[in-house]
């Protein structure tokens, strides 16, 4: 029994970097590399844009594209980093349920603040984070092998402190770079977002992670092409 995609509009598959964007195409069967920040047509209900890797291409990117007339929601895709203690093996596929900013803030002698506790909250609930709708997760979370919080950061952990702040400072159990900034870009234009993930490496200290970087990406596409055949 095939799960119904959430809303009636088109959704926006975000992919950040080159490699990302060709494991969508390939998911559709599609080959043709999209131009940055331009979207390509992959399905009735399905679009992807190639955003660049970090916060402001991801934001940037969707704000341009995403009309809510048209669009329903907005899913941030592609690959992500396990943070210490989360449980997660490379190659398992990740739903947010939970995606949260890590850096935004200032650093004191007595540790962090962030910019919610400085009155400073990106989101409507005055929080660093939001919690992605239920009817997404349940959507997504057909497809994924785990629900976690995954932290958007804007330098990844290649070192264990590193890490470890990014697991006090927000709780997730997986990192990567733009899936906050995109859920937070759909809040403003009043869509839906989520976020998908495949684990393709640990963190902490850079000499001692494990990868495999092929192995996520067919993994993302064979997740993705899922989605084409999943009820409108």
């Amino acid at each position: 029994m095939s799960m119904k995609i959430p809303g009636d509009g088109i959704w926006l598959l975000a992919a950040a970097a080159p490699r990302e964007a060709s494991a969508v195409l390939d998911a559709f069967g599609l080959n043709t590399p999209p131009e940055l920040w331009v979207p390509v047509r992959l399905h009735d209900r399905f679009e992807l844009v190639r955003t660049g890797v970090g916060k402001s291409n991801a934001a940037g990117a969707v704000a341009s594209v995403i009309d809510a007339s048209r669009y329903a929601g907005v899913l941030s895709v592609g690959i992500a980093g396990v943070l210490p203690g989360g449980g997660h093996r490379i190659l398992d596929t990740v739903c947010a349920s939970r995606s949260v900013f890590s850096d935004e803030g200032v650093g004191t002698p007595g540790g962090f603040i962030n910019c919610a506790e400085m009155g400073f909250a990106p989101f409507d609930n005055g929080e660093m984070g939001i919690d992605h709708d239920p009817r997404v997760i349940e959507w997504l979370g057909s497809l994924c092998d785990a629900h976690a919080t995954i932290a958007c950061v804007s330098w990844c952990s290649g070192d264990d402190g590193c890490a470890r702040g990014v697991v006090s400072r927000t709780g997730a159990s997986v990192e990567a770079m733009e899936g906050a900034s995109i859920a937070l870009v759909a809040q403003r234009l009043g869509v839906l977002s989520g976020e998908l993930r495949v684990i393709s490496n640990t963190t902490g200290n850079r000499a001692d992670q494990r990868w495999d970087l092929d192995g996520a990406m067919e993994r993302l596409s064979t997740v993705l092409g899922r989605l084409a055949s999943m009820g409108a």
